[in-house]
């Protein structure tokens, strides 16, 4: 694919300039109100699956709307028996003619109380276990049967509401499978669940410079012992762990990226990336607090106490650490063959 270097230029200025001139200053009005203003927001996750798998006549009811942002959508795949364990899935679709009857509960669901469409994952075939047996299917809010929960208090995280879904003998119809395929529904989710995280990897990169810069900007204005901190070495010696830590989570995931986008096979790296880029977010929030000190713990004074909070969600979802690292061992010793 042949890129347009000056075109895609002037687009990533116009991105950081609408960043820095729109989306900056309404930060703290986010925190205290929770919720987004009026520009379209959205969640790739739970379109994915349609943008992958879903059939012609799915991609056109539902992706232009998705695109302009006129609806929001959230993949439901969390239970409260399937969480790391996401093949656990206990809600049933019941065939029923040209139907199906879909019963039961998704929690922890980002966008949950405000989309307008929702990819659910549910049993299609009873007595099977794991993935086998799992169809997704796409369901529009307003259908008879789903009800999404009020928003839960978080930690962090402000404007982006998360709750339960409970679904109770919602009739779909058949052709709402997403690719009209029925048992081929957990390997959607994962097909959607591989871009994602090199997409967390992404955003969780993002705002460790961000803190880093404001942690950077305080330290060369914070007097102590007579000199800015930034002079004292182990002030530096924090600085110097963030950039470098930041600096190996944007290579691995923009190498990455350009693998997937050759169309090579990027299960293993993907969740590399998000180990990787998640745990350092968290590490590099830790540091930034550290070296404003005081002062990082007062939400009056500076944001990073808000962005020490928002960032620590990061390690959670989309897989946990811990699930993470058992995916990475297991894909390299399938991959490393015996002595």
């Amino acid at each position: 694919m042949i890129r347009d270097e000056a075109s895609f230029g002037a687009f990533l200025d116009a991105v950081r300039k609408f960043v820095r001139d729109k989306a900056i200053p309404r930060e703290a009005e986010v925190e205290q109100t929770g919720e987004i203003p009026d520009v379209g927001t959205n969640t790739g996750i739970g379109s994915e699956g349609l943008v992958v798998d879903g059939t012609e006549e799915q991609k056109k009811r539902y992706l232009p709307r998705l695109a302009s942002g006129e609806w929001t959508s959230c993949l439901a795949i969390t239970e409260p028996e399937a969480g790391s364990e996401a093949s656990n899935v206990r809600t049933m679709a019941r065939r029923d003619g040209d139907s199906f009857i879909l019963d039961g509960e998704k929690r922890y669901i980002t966008n949950a109380p405000i989309a307008d469409v929702f990819t659910i994952t549910a049993r299609t075939e009873p007595g099977t276990k794991g993935a086998k047996g799992v169809s997704a299917f796409i369901v529009e809010r307003g259908t008879p049967g789903l009800v999404s929960g009020k928003p839960y208090r978080k930690m962090g995280q402000a404007g982006s509401p998360v709750g339960s879904v409970f679904l109770d003998s919602c009739r779909i119809p058949a052709s709402s499978i997403i690719g009209g395929v029925e048992g081929a529904g957990f390997a959607t989710v994962m097909k959607a669940l591989n871009k994602q995280r090199i997409h967390l990897a992404a955003l969780s990169t993002g705002p460790a410079m961000r803190m880093l810069e404001l942690a950077v900007d305080h330290a060369r204005t914070r007097v102590q012992f007579g000199q800015p901190v930034a002079q004292h070495q182990l002030v530096q010696a924090l600085i110097a762990d963030c950039q470098t830590e930041i600096f190996a989570a944007r290579s691995m995931i923009l190498e990455t990226a350009r693998k997937r986008d050759r169309g090579e096979d990027v299960v293993l790296e993907a969740s590399m990336c998000k180990y990787f880029a998640t745990e350092m977010c968290g590490r590099v929030a830790d540091r930034c607090v550290q070296i404003f000190g005081g002062a990082g713990y007062v939400a009056d004074y500076a944001p990073i106490e808000r962005w020490f909070r928002d960032v620590r969600l990061f390690r959670l979802y989309e897989g946990t650490s811990q699930i993470h690292q058992l995916n990475i061992a297991r894909l390299t010793l399938n991959r490393t063959p015996s002595p």
